[in-house]
C-alpha cells in the first residue's frame, strides 16, 4: 500500500482554466526515510518503519538513538509503521517521496483532530436546543438520562457532555489536485483533520466511490 507522512500547512484554493475554484489543503512532505524493514518470515508480518521530521541528537534517548544508528539514518521526530501486503523492496536509508502519487488519484487521509476540551451535548452531538420560553430553565442540556425505577441506571453509550476532539480520524476518498515533486507538496481537495503543523498520513484509498 502506498503511503507517506506529511505536515499540514493550511488551506488555499486552486482556479482552473474554466474559472472553477477548488478548495484544497496543502500538505508538505519532508524526507520519509525507511528505518527498518519487517518481513513475515522474521516478524510475522510485512511492513516498513518510516522516520519523519529531523530531530536534534541531544533530544534523542539512547535506546531509540541506537535504532537510528543501526539503520545509518538521521534522527527523526516521528517513527511510524506502514503495513504492506508483500515484503518491501526498499532498504533502510532509502526515502519515500511524493511522486508515488499522481494527480486525480483518490487517497485516504489520517490525522489527529483538533482537541476542543469538555463540551456540552449540543456542540458535541448536535442535540437540539430546549424550549426558550414557558418558564423553561433548560436550554442547552441533553434531557433525561434514563428511567427512574427501572432500569434505574444509565445505559452504556448514552450520548452526553464530555471530552471532544483529539481523536485519530480518517477521511476517505479525497482527490489529489496537484503533486509538486520539486518542493514536495501535495494539494488535496477539501478539508483535512487536525491543526496547522499537525502530522498527516496520506495513503492509497482502500475503497473507491
Amino acid at each position: 500500500m502506498k503511503s507517506i507522512f506529511t505536515t499540514k500547512i493550511g488551506m488555499t484554493q486552486v482556479i482552473n482554466e474554466d474559472g472553477i475554484v477548488t478548495p484544497v489543503t496543502v500538505l508538505k512532505a519532508d524526507d520519509n526515510v525507511v528505518v527498518q524493514v519487517k518481513s513475515e518470515d522474521v516478524d510475522g508480518y510485512n511492513a516498513i518503519q518510516v522516520g519523519y521530521l529531523n530531530k536534534k541528537e541531544k533530544n534523542v534517548k539512547k535506546p531509540i538513538k541506537g535504532h537510528f544508528d543501526k539503520a545509518e539514518v538521521s534522527y527523526k521526530r516521528f517513527l511510524k509503521e506502514i503495513r504492506l501486503d508483500e515484503k518491501s523492496e526498499l532498504n533502510p536509508g532509502e526515502t519515500i517521496s511524493v511522486d508515488i502519487f499522481k494527480e486525480g488519484e483518490l487517497v485516504d487521509i489520517t490525522a489527529t483532530s483538533k482537541g476542543k476540551g469538555t463540551q456540552g451535548a449540543i456542540k458535541r452531538w448536535n442535540y437540539g436546543r430546549g424550549p426558550a420560553s414557558h418558564g423553561s430553565k433548560s436550554h442547552r442540556v441533553a434531557g433525561a438520562r434514563a428511567a427512574g425505577s427501572d432500569p434505574a441506571r444509565v445505559f452504556k453509550g448514552r450520548k452526553g457532555s464530555g471530552k471532544m476532539g483529539n481523536e485519530r480520524v480518517t477521511v476517505q476518498n479525497l482527490k489529489i489536485v496537484k503533486v509538486n515533486t520539486e518542493d514536495s507538496y501535495i494539494l488535496v481537495k477539501g478539508a483535512v483533520p487536525g491543526p496547522k503543523g499537525g502530522l498527516v498520513q496520506v495513503k492509497q484509498a482502500t475503497k473507491s466511490l
